[in-house]
């Protein structure tokens, strides 16, 4: 069975992750979303939201598993037992970050690849961080996020 791992801070999940995730899930066997455990970025949802929130966005998906890690995602993908990381691109922009990342863990880990996987053009410019600003200032962000998770972040600026 071919696995990938999706690693993301998922803060939140929004439709263009989940644009990814659907395309993963089409090219593996199994995908598991890996959601980073990193107090470090200061995420608005706790590990445990950001996977609650998850879990109700890929139910639909039967090969899809939603974890949290800490630590190397290389050394998460190798206990996973995982052959791949994927790493959705927006634009031209996420590019270099990205590149030096997969980089990095092709030399920590050489047996796991990196693959990139672009989103849907409507998903192009929309990012976790805009949407939060959006949200904050009670802008509507139906359209770049999962009903529930609009309602978590009304919730969470309310």
């Amino acid at each position: 069975m071919r696995h990938c791992i999706y690693p993301g801070t998922f803060d939140p999940i929004t439709y263009g992750h989940l644009d990814v995730l659907a395309r993963a899930a089409k090219l593996f066997d199994r995908v598991t979303v890996a959601v980073a455990d990193n107090p470090g970025k200061a995420p608005l949802f706790t590990t445990e939201q950001r996977i609650e929130l998850l879990h109700a966005s890929v139910a639909q998906l039967k090969n899809v598993a939603v974890m949290n890690f800490d630590g190397l995602l290389v050394d998460f993908c190798v206990a996973q037992k995982a052959d791949a990381i994927i790493r959705g691109l927006r634009a031209l922009s996420d590019f270099e970050f990205e590149f030096n990342m997969a980089l990095m863990n092709r030399h920590l880990k050489p047996t796991v690849e990196t693959l990139f996987v672009m989103p849907n053009e409507q998903f192009s410019y929309t990012s976790s961080s805009l949407v939060k600003q959006v949200a904050k200032y009670g802008g509507d962000v139906s359209h770049f996020v999962p009903p529930n998770v609009a309602a978590a972040l009304k919730k969470a600026y309310a």
